[in-house]
């Protein structure tokens, strides 16, 4: 069964109380991540729920975010509404996020990477209007903190969306008087993390494996221009 029909299933369970855990406490997904075993169905709901949050960061709730998310997963027209109404449950649940952070992270605890494939996602959906709030630019520093992900790491997966940090090696997470080795290795090391199958094996959905092109597209840039001022 594609993710979409699995998506549905759950979808429909939240909306009438029908999935174990459900509505306990009015936690929206707080008790069903859990009891889920399928880790694509698992991530989606992981980062829709996060990007609800997300959305109350700035104050102002716009369906900019909602449009982030069915673009970043590749919606079908027909599943829409089941995103936008997972997607207004979560902004409607009474926990933080940061209550949905530390789950997830527990849930991925496992696959640090995959960690990084939500903050990511987190990002894209961020910058959908064009900029970054400040208060978005602190939901994810927190977010970032509770997956254990360094400021190193943080600030590589914000130069793949931000115009303004432009420096190659802050997109490849090294100091720029890293040694040649250092360089190749931490370039090889990003295009072996970021490949499509990769993703797919830490519960990324294939709807999303899109973002590899735009990762690799970024990384190999990062990789020539320090080749070039190099020699290497």
């Amino acid at each position: 069964m594609s993710l979409w029909g699995k998506f549905a299933g759950v979808a429909t369970g939240y909306a009438l109380g029908g999935v174990p855990g459900a509505i306990v406490g009015g936690l929206f997904g707080h008790f069903v991540l859990d009891r889920l075993r399928d880790d694509e169905v698992v991530f989606t709901i992981a980062l829709i729920a996060l990007a609800a949050k997300m959305t109350r960061a700035d104050g102002v709730v716009s369906p900019i975010e909602v449009e982030a998310v069915q673009s970043l997963l590749q919606v079908p027209e027909k599943e829409r509404r089941n995103v936008e109404r997972v997607f207004r449950l979560a902004q409607e649940d009474v926990a933080g996020f940061d209550t949905y952070a530390k789950q997830i992270a527990g849930l991925f605890t496992d696959s640090p990477q995959t960690l990084e494939d939500v903050l990511d996602a987190l990002f894209i959906i961020a910058y959908a209007d064009g900029s970054l709030h400040p208060a978005e630019a602190q939901f994810l520093d927190v977010v970032a903190d509770i997956f254990s992900i360094d400021e190193a790491r943080f600030r590589s997966i914000q130069a793949r969306h931000c115009e303004e940090i432009d420096d190659p090696y802050t997109l490849l997470a090294i100091e720029a008087n890293a040694s040649d080795k250092v360089v190749r290795d931490a370039y090889l090391d990003a295009v072996r993390r970021n490949h499509p199958d990769q993703m797919q094996s830490r519960g990324v959905p294939p709807e999303m494996l899109h973002i590899a092109t735009a990762r690799m597209s970024a990384i190999n840039e990062a990789w020539e221009l320090i080749r070039g001022t190099r020699n290497l």
